[in-house]
């Protein structure tokens, strides 16, 4: 009995991997549709994002299952509730990638994304990538120290989002406003994306340690 309890603990986890591979690669076709006006790729990426919000589905339903059956302590309940946590915060990435797809769909056949702010949108679309990949890894291994690093890895993208913000208030801004509006809104999901990763890695460093990154950060400082 206590062997499938914990083979059913340790499905929640491969599921959550499952997810930030999923929700990384809809950041990657996102990212593309909004540069390239690629339909297809919206498409596919709104329609996928129903595979993410099914394991979302699934792994909450197993973590009230066993909370019901099991009655966890201790350990397995604080695997239990973070699972929940990080479970949430990846199916949001999962729209907030659905939302680029859309907006990408939205302006077809035209590209929402001026030249002058291509490089930028596509190093976001890169360093959310990034993120995600490395909360997988940070889930699949537990590894406190990498789980730490995110908040610093995130820096990136608040500094590319600043940028782009001053792109968009700048004199020489003459792309309109319904342009300006779908920058402003793709930008802000890319930060969302890049946080909720952040938030991921944070719970596992909590599971791991009982502590909240930031209050390790504070002790190591």
């Amino acid at each position: 009995m206590r062997d499938a309890y914990h083979e059913e603990l340790d499905s929640i986890g491969y599921k959550l991997v499952e997810m930030t591979r999923l929700v990384r690669s809809a950041m990657a076709r996102a990212t593309t549709a909004l540069l390239d006006a690629d339909v297809r790729l919206a498409e596919e990426v709104i329609s996928g994002d129903k595979l993410v919000n099914k394991l979302d589905l699934e792994i909450e339903e197993t973590v009230f299952d066993l909370m019901a059956r099991q009655q966890p302590v201790a350990g397995d309940l604080r695997t239990l509730i973070t699972s929940l946590r990080m479970s949430a915060d990846l199916e949001r990435m999962g729209d907030l990638a659905a939302h680029l797809a859309k907006t990408a769909r939205r302006r077809h056949p035209e590209s929402c994304v001026p030249a002058e702010l291509q490089a930028i949108v596509l190093e976001m679309g890169q360093i959310a990538e990034r993120l995600v990949a490395k909360a997988g890894s940070v889930i699949a291994s537990q590894d406190v120290a990498m789980g730490l690093e995110l908040e610093g890895d995130d820096d990136a993208m608040d500094r590319l989002h600043r940028k782009l913000f001053d792109l968009l208030l700048s004199p020489k801004w003459t792309h309109g406003v319904e342009k300006a509006v779908d920058i402003t809104l793709a930008g802000r999901y890319f930060e969302r994306f890049a946080d909720h990763a952040v938030h991921v890695a944070g719970d596992v460093v909590y599971l791991v340690t009982g502590q909240r990154p930031e209050d390790i950060i504070d002790e190591i400082a």
